[in-house]
């Protein structure tokens, strides 16, 4: 019987949220490895007074991966909106709550998987504890993601640098299903507060460059506020080659369909712009770009499952 192959999609935030959820639906082996930078919100409550990893990109993680998709995405989702629970998730409750009983975070995702009916795994990518900074273009030094994320300082101001505080070792778990995988998939997702921070992470970089995987960016389709203002498609590729390496990647896919002027509008008041991505530009580059219409149809301006999954899927097939 052949046996199904293994997809690690590394990431964080809702971005791989998508990948996650249409890949699923195909006879993989899945591996989500998630970011541990979040510290906003309920998880940023949450780290603070109970002293556990960052559970909200585990939540979303859990949440494309389980077998039951809207009823219990919908009560996982859930965020109270009153009382000493205001601001907190169900499912951000639920994975503290498992933390406490099982003593330990790793055990604490494998009891919601189980729960879940999740189809595959879900690591954090460490099991240090770290905040991210990034140090701007003028030299001020940001801390924490929530920070980076929602920019109380010139949102305009290219980051110069990011970096985690203390340095983090990765989780041996995350670098075993890293080198067992036939498919790595990077993105997408906030580029310096949902997918950098994995490759900050020790070990993490080796791991990607000494995998026989097939290695995939997927980029953005808009730019964000305070992290990428005014970037074009080869400005994600550089910021992912700079820490990840050069020769590494083997394909890099682009949305190429633009979203309506009425979709759009409501991202302008956020300063978000539209990804445009010159192939001709990668021309001396080892990686192949592949660009599709991988938009979703109407609702946020995001990659569509269906589409960019099954794009994914016939990369891997077609090894």
């Amino acid at each position: 019987m052949k046996k199904d192959k293994s997809v690690v999609v590394i990431g964080g935030g809702t971005g791989i949220f998508s990948i996650l959820t249409g890949l699923k639906r195909y006879p993989l082996r899945l591996t989500a490895i998630v970011s541990m930078a979040d510290d906003g919100g309920s998880t940023g409550v949450l780290r603070e007074e109970f002293g556990i990893l960052p559970p909200g990109d585990i939540r979303r993680a859990l949440v494309a991966l389980s077998g039951e998709e809207q009823p219990l995405a919908n009560l996982l989702n859930y965020r109270f909106s009153k009382g000493s629970l205001n601001g907190h998730s169900f499912g951000n409750l639920l994975l503290t709550a498992l933390t406490d009983l099982e003593g330990d975070f790793g055990k604490a995702i494998k009891q919601a998987e189980k729960i879940l009916a999740v189809k595959g795994q879900v690591i954090p990518v460490t099991l240090d504890k770290a905040r991210l900074q990034a140090e701007l273009k003028d030299g001020q030094v940001i801390t924490g993601e929530t920070n980076i994320d929602v920019p109380k300082h010139d949102g305009h101001l290219k980051i110069k640098e990011i970096f985690l505080k203390p340095s983090c070792s990765a989780n041996p778990l995350a670098i075993k299903a890293i080198q067992q995988a036939d498919l790595i998939i990077i993105g997408p997702g906030d580029l310096y507060t949902s997918i950098i921070p994995n490759l900050l992470v020790q070990g993490i970089t080796q791991a990607i460059k000494e995998s026989k995987a097939l290695k995939v960016y997927v980029g953005n389709i808009m730019t964000k506020f305070g992290e990428t203002y005014g970037f074009q498609g080869e400005d994600f590729v550089e910021v992912i080659e700079d820490h990840l390496g050069e020769n590494i990647l083997d394909f890099v896919l682009f949305n190429n369909h633009q979203p309506t002027p009425g979709r759009i509008e409501r991202y302008a008041k956020e300063k978000a712009q539209f990804v445009k991505c010159d192939p001709s530009v990668f021309l001396k580059k080892k990686f192949k770009i592949v660009e599709g219409d991988f938009l979703r149809p109407r609702g946020f301006i995001r990659h569509d499952s269906d589409k960019t999954s099954h794009v994914l899927f016939n990369l891997l097939e077609n090894l």
